[in-house]
């Protein structure tokens, strides 16, 4: 097993937190990240570039001129793709760029990214994020206190509305559920800060 602190929202320590070695201990794969990541950011591309073709470019209804006897090239149509405004041949159409790779491979990748946080001493776990009223300006604190001063990815558990909207609006942090943790937002941030109910979620998830 892998020992890591545990704090409160206020900074101060509260004993330490077992970590499973399987997840958070193992030797990180590079190449498989590598593919994670080019997976996850094509399934984030919009694939809706489109040109029109020569069905769709308004007008050639008309045959230009009669097929023989002028001396110049047959043609049957203005919007032919060699006439200026004519279809577009060949150009892009509107499409999925999503693909997916093996459930392990995946699942391999992201126990890599976390174990790389561990190593990097960037996995910070909090008891509970609690709060009676939501302010932004009380989580910046609690940020604060944790010496989490740059981009950091927020790992709450269901249900937690409280932390979720003092939170939303601070612009170095994304926030997310254990079932959305993925490879792309760990790689994106500078710390992991999790409370310890999503440790356990995520945890029971991957083991």
């Amino acid at each position: 097993m892998t020992n890591v602190s545990l704090f409160k929202q206020d900074g101060t320590k509260n004993g330490d937190v077992e970590l499973n070695a399987d997840i958070f201990g193992i030797e990180p794969n590079n190449d498989v990240v590598f593919e994670a990541v080019v997976m996850q950011r094509a399934s984030m591309r919009q694939g809706t570039h489109a040109v029109k073709n020569r069905s769709a470019v308004r007008g050639g209804g008309r045959k230009p001129w009669r097929q023989k006897g002028t001396g110049r090239a047959r043609q049957g149509s203005i919007r032919s793709p060699q006439w200026r405004g004519g279809g577009i041949v060949f150009g892009p159409t509107p499409r999925s760029y999503a693909y997916s790779i093996p459930k392990k491979m995946r699942r391999l990748a992201l126990k890599s990214v976390l174990s790389q946080k561990v190593l990097d001493e960037s996995l910070v776990v909090v008891d509970e994020f609690k709060f009676e009223t939501p302010k932004t300006k009380d989580f910046a604190q609690s940020l604060g206190n944790l010496n989490v001063d740059k981009k950091a990815l927020l790992v709450l558990e269901e249900d937690n509305e409280s932390a979720v909207l003092a939170a939303r609006n601070l612009s170095n942090v994304r926030i997310v559920e254990p079932e959305g943790i993925n490879v792309l937002d760990i790689m994106n941030s500078d710390k992991l800060v999790i409370t310890q109910k999503a440790l356990s979620q995520v945890e029971e998830a991957l083991a």
